[in-house]
């Protein structure tokens, strides 16, 4: 079994609340994970970032933080695809790395990871910072459409979810 198929099982297994397995799965693979997020190849990387979330491994948060700043993009959308799987539930992981999100959303290089992070946003606290943040990329007309859309959408949702002093 490779580890993105271990992954795609230990998905399966937090999904249908079965923790003991999943407990068992993560210890089996965590060395392996490991090896793969400092693979040379960066298709290995993005496999390794991606499964910390399908394992929901909380305690790499470190390892998910250096696939964040990945010089792949592929790797750093991974990154950011298990944050959003980590922060469904709690915003701490997003509150966490809070400021390397906002350098995402307003320079990184590659339009999907830059909607990604704005995604990962959305599952944190509603932090004015933030939320000033996502209006002004929603209304720079300079941004590409779909990040604006995601930046506006995101922004309505963070200041509903903070109430009438957002």
């Amino acid at each position: 079994m490779s580890l993105a198929e271990a992954a795609a099982e230990a998905d399966e297994l937090a999904q249908s609340g079965a923790e003991r397995e999943l407990a068992v799965l993560r210890q089996q693979w965590d060395e392996e994970l490991e090896s793969a997020a400092r693979s040379a190849d960066y298709r290995q990387r993005a496999v390794a970032y991606r499964a910390i979330g399908q394992f929901r491994f909380r305690q790499k948060l470190e390892l998910l933080r250096r696939g964040l700043e990945d010089e792949s993009p592929a790797a750093r959308g991974s990154a950011l695809l298990s944050v959003q799987l980590l922060s469904k539930d709690s915003p701490g992981v997003v509150n966490a790395i809070r400021p390397l999100l906002h350098v995402i959303v307003t320079t990184d290089a590659n339009q999907a990871v830059r909607r990604l992070a704005v995604m990962c946003l959305r599952h944190g606290s509603a932090q004015r910072e933030t939320i000033v943040l996502l209006n002004g990329l929603a209304e720079d007309d300079e941004q590409e459409l779909e990040l604006r859309n995601a930046a506006r959408t995101t922004a309505a949702e963070l200041k509903k979810r903070a109430g009438p002093k957002g």
